[in-house]
């Protein structure tokens, strides 16, 4: 072969591969970016919860520390998500960070508020909830602009398993909030709704997951080990008016969540 025409060969793989490495990179940075950004979500969840659990304990210092934990963690996340695929996403990140900034202020005032008198009026811990509603929300506006706007898509079991997350969170963040008897409880993303349902919900989708045909051994001794974890809390989730145990929920449901996530991670790994 002759040097032009092994240039000429080489120029044309060369034009058709650039653009095949571009979007792959492309497709994975929006991967991270969404991946981030369910964690920010997660975490700016567990932060309402972790108040509750504070208030509800009588100012526990595990549980003020918790709340510190959970608001370095979404700092780190919002830190993160730098580059936004269109100018739809970008405006919503940064009003995501200007609602953020907002809620922390609120919410540190409020932990002060218990640290310094031992009490908190009831108006301002049911406006920190409707601006976690209101985080919950636009969050999840963002995380469906990026992939809209990024051209990707969370594969299928991974978006399921973060919603079991979200939900598990969720649940945990409700039962905290009655057990703390603060006059406001939550569900993430702003769905009001009887917490047995929730349990129920969450039943349903853990058996579907558990036997969903792609989970490897691996993966279905993964949701045993998250199933048992579960069980161990539903009837207390339910019973909820009978004996509330916020400690024992607020431990389980953690681990529960920790477990999702590494399941939830694997699911990516695999393109699932």
């Amino acid at each position: 072969m002759s040097s032009r025409m092994l240039a000429i060969v080489l120029s044309t793989l060369l034009a058709i591969t650039l653009p095949l490495v571009s979007t792959a990179t492309q497709a994975a940075d929006t991967a991270t970016s969404l991946l981030k950004l369910h964690q920010l979500r997660l975490a700016a969840q567990k932060s309402l919860g972790d108040f509750y659990m504070f208030n509800g304990m009588e100012g526990d210092q595990r549980y003020s520390r918790m709340i510190s934990e959970s608001l370095t963690e979404v700092n780190t996340h919002l830190g993160a998500l730098t580059e936004m695929p269109g100018e739809g996403s970008k405006a919503l990140r940064s009003q995501l960070d200007q609602q953020w900034k907002g809620y922390q202020i609120d919410l540190n005032n409020l932990v002060n508020a218990l640290k310094s008198q031992g009490y908190t009026d009831l108006q301002p811990v049911a406006d920190l909830a409707a601006r976690n509603q209101q985080l919950m929300n636009l969050s999840q506006e963002l995380y469906s602009k990026i992939q809209q706007e990024g051209g990707y898509s969370v594969p299928a079991l991974t978006q399921r398993s973060r919603e079991q997350s979200l939900l598990m969170q969720g649940i945990a963040v409700d039962y905290a909030s009655r057990s703390a008897s603060v006059g406001a409880t939550f569900m993430g993303g702003g769905d009001v709704r009887p917490i047995e349902e929730l349990v129920k919900e969450f039943s349903s989708k853990m058996a579907t997951l558990e036997q969903e045909a792609k989970n490897t051994p691996q993966l279905k001794q993964s949701w045993e080990g998250v199933a048992t974890k579960w069980r161990y809390i539903e009837k207390s989730l339910i019973n909820y008016n009978e004996n509330s145990v916020p400690f024992l929920v607020n431990k389980y449901s953690n681990t529960i969540i920790q477990g999702i996530e590494q399941i939830s991670s694997q699911y990516a790994t695999a393109n699932l």
